[in-house]
């Protein structure tokens, strides 16, 4: 008698739809922000069907947004390219943390969980692990959470790309999907490397604002991710000399 599926075993079932009731709480900001990815997109000059591709395939919201002034101003492929790519470095990072959690299962399986990764769902899955450790069953907790934020996802920033072309063009919201950026990079500098990678960027950015295809801000971003990196390793180490002092005066 062949086994049955994995995904037809009820404890299995039943992490999947734990994951998708953890990301309930998330529905709020999901929503308001693929409404405003979409509006942002077809603002940006790009055409409905376009839009609707890149929501769908790319499925990366701080990427699509730092690209979309590079696609209005018909910069080459492989500048855009390369904004994508140095946006979604962190996702390297959560891969290295996730990697111990997943190896157990099939390429195939860690492709898709892959996919479908997000910054919310990162953080809520290396949450329980920390408190529960290796659990039952993980990947399908994983993909009940990612999925449904893809859903989510996709379903507003669609409604969003079709409303916009209902949108005067007056009321300027092609610059909504700046001020969201805005709004995920502020309490970034809450901390002391995300502050300085955003004090050392911006001043790079607008002095090299002239450097040919947009190079001027590649120049911000590589200099604000040194000057982070740099901050973090600082902050590392001086916690852990607290630390060792501490445990030398106990």
């Amino acid at each position: 008698m062949p086994a049955t599926p994995f995904y037809r075993d009820p404890a299995w079932l039943l992490e999947l739809r734990r994951g998708v009731r953890a990301s309930f709480p998330a529905t709020p900001g999901l929503v308001a922000w693929g409404l405003v990815m979409g509006v942002a997109m077809v603002k940006s000059g790009l055409a409905v069907p376009w839009a609707i591709v890149i929501s769908l395939l790319v499925y990366a919201g701080s990427a699509q947004l730092a690209v979309l002034p590079l696609i209005a101003a018909a910069q080459p492929f492989w500048i855009i390219a390369l904004a994508a790519f140095v946006t979604n470095l962190r996702f390297m990072i959560y891969s290295v943390s996730l990697r111990r959690w997943f190896e157990v299962y099939s390429r195939r399986r860690r492709a898709v969980l892959g996919y479908f990764t997000g910054d919310f769902t990162f953080a809520m899955f290396m949450e329980r692990v920390a408190r529960e450790g290796e659990f039952a069953h993980r990947d399908a907790w994983f993909l009940g959470a990612c999925g449904y934020n893809w859903v989510m996802w996709q379903v507003t920033s669609i409604v969003g790309i079709l409303a916009a072309t209902a949108i005067p063009g007056e009321w300027g919201l092609q610059f909504a999907g700046t001020l969201a950026l805005l709004a995920l990079a502020v309490p970034l500098c809450l901390e002391w490397p995300g502050l300085a990678g955003a004090a050392v960027a911006a001043p790079i950015a607008v002095l090299a604002r002239d450097l040919p295809f947009g190079l001027g801000l590649f120049a911000g971003i590589i200099a604000g991710i040194a000057a982070a990196v740099a901050v973090d390793a600082l902050v590392a180490r001086r916690k852990a000399a607290a630390q060792r002092a501490g445990d030398q005066l106990s």
